[in-house]
């Protein structure tokens, strides 16, 4: 019988080679292929063909309940798992080190131990007594819940299957466990994804929720294939600044709930705090009085979210292009919106440099904030304060026409209960006769092309100050 030949492994993203090279031609990454052995093989398809079992088919009508939930005691992590956790559920939480997933993770195992299920934490990156330490900081000493350190599958596995009423189980992290029928190092490609097809399957076996904690590259993704992502059941990533208090939880996939839902959440020195009104956390710091900044009104998931947007132009004086500096925002974007300012609207913004942050460390993605953005890039070109009663949303055209949006009134009603009376907003399209009147007190300025929103910062022709003047 001819001997299995080793294969190169991209750690990136799973690409196989039969022999070493420097580049991943699947990637584009350097050395990052890795020499592991092959897993075995299956049975031949004559083999499978033969011993297979047929799999009977059924209708889509039918009653089908949703599943049942597990709530975690935390409101915040509970809304963005979709209601809690579900039984027989694998979940990959991703962050980078120091934001707070082994703190949250820690907090609600002891909450959903305290309300009397069984609950198991183990450990692959710190010492038991190291995670004593950490519970004692929350006040989490007195949980019922079960702790072990290890990374050998095999133990974890063993132990587990002697479980028979877990409800939840922590593994933290799947970067660190390792199966010893294969070669390869812990945390590479065939490890990851061999050591958490166990895990999974098992957590199905056993009907308890399986919660897998997993490292982030420099980029930002989650470290290992990408097909770890498409076994489990919901993928949740921690956002934020180290630098910042707030940590935003975001759930970019899920089986059993919305995606892109948000939690936030407040780090203190005893834990993560939920925070029940973001909007007001956002918008805590924020002058009025300053050109450049404006009020956008989002929405993450079903959850509306104002959040200041800050702009700030100032002459180049480098020999070469200007910059552009984007914090919490796509640069792309960013560059287009300025473009359509200079062709549509007659702006001069193109010998400046260019600085946009998202106040408070939260990401947007939605491109209901490009009037926002142009609010605040008129606003520092000008040098003219917006409206400090005012929120911006709509999404801007290449030919400068202002889009509607989704979700307008719930937008609206959060803006009115901060206390702004007034919104720009594109023109709404009547539903069945008549547009939805908006929230009581509130004042709308809808418009059509983002010349309407240049010309309420200047009566005449716009001619903001150029670099160097």
């Amino acid at each position: 019988m001819a001997k299995d030949k080793t294969s190169f492994v991209c750690q990136a993203c799973g690409a196989a080679y039969p022999k070493w090279q420097g580049r991943c031609d699947a990637c584009g990454e350097w050395n990052t292929l890795v020499e592991e052995a092959p897993t075995p093989r299956g049975p031949g398809p004559a083999a499978k063909a033969g011993g297979g079992r047929r799999v009977e088919f059924v209708g889509l009508k039918g009653h089908s309940a949703p599943p049942p939930r597990i709530p975690t005691g935390i409101a915040e992590l509970d809304r963005v798992l979709g209601g809690g956790l579900v039984a027989a559920s694998a979940i990959l939480v991703g962050g980078d080190p120091g934001i707070g997933k082994s703190t949250i993770l820690l907090q609600a195992a002891a909450r959903v131990a305290a309300a009397g299920r069984r609950v198991l934490y183990v450990s692959g990156e710190e010492a038991v007594e190291q995670v004593r330490l950490r519970a004692a900081r929350l006040g989490l000493t007195e949980s019922p819940m079960g702790l072990a350190a290890a990374t050998a599958l095999r133990d974890i596995v063993a132990s587990l299957e002697q479980e028979t009423d877990a409800a939840l189980v922590v593994i933290d992290s799947i970067q660190t466990v390792w199966l010893d029928a294969l070669d390869s190092a812990p945390g590479t490609v065939a490890q990851v994804r061999a050591c958490a097809a166990e895990l999974i399957r098992l957590a199905k076996a056993r009907g308890f929720a399986i919660v897998l904690v997993g490292h982030v590259t420099k980029e930002g993704t989650l470290a290992g294939p990408r097909v770890l992502e498409h076994m489990v059941d919901a993928t949740l990533y921690f956002e934020g600044d180290r630098g910042h208090q707030f940590r935003i939880l975001r759930a970019v996939k899920n089986r059993f709930g919305a995606t892109d839902e948000i939690g936030v959440f407040e780090m203190t020195g005893t834990g993560l705090m939920e925070v029940a009104n973001p909007s007001a956390l956002f918008l805590a710091e924020r002058r009025g009085n300053v050109a450049g900044s404006a009020v956008f009104a989002g929405i993450e998931g079903t959850r509306p979210v104002l959040v200041e947007i800050q702009a700030l132009l100032s002459p180049s004086n480098a020999g070469g292009s200007p910059r552009r500096q984007v914090v919490g925002w796509d640069s792309g974007r960013l560059s287009m919106l300025m473009a359509v300012l200079e062709s549509r609207c007659g702006m001069s913004l193109g010998q400046n440099d260019v600085y946009l942050n998202i106040a408070g460390g939260l990401r947007i993605a939605e491109p209901a904030a490009d009037l926002a953005v142009a609010a605040a890039l008129v606003s520092a070109a000008t040098d003219r304060p917006t409206d400090p009663d005012r929120v911006y949303f709509g999404e801007v055209g290449l030919s400068g026409e202002v889009r509607q949006v989704s979700q307008a009134e719930a937008r609206l009603r959060e803006a009115a209960k901060l206390g702004f009376g007034r919104a720009t907003l594109p023109r709404r399209v009547a539903r069945g006769g008549k547009a939805q009147a908006p929230p009581e007190g509130m004042a709308l300025a809808e418009i059509g092309h983002l010349a309407d929103l240049v010309a309420v910062f200047a009566e005449q022709t716009v001619k903001p100050r150029k670099a160097g003047g």
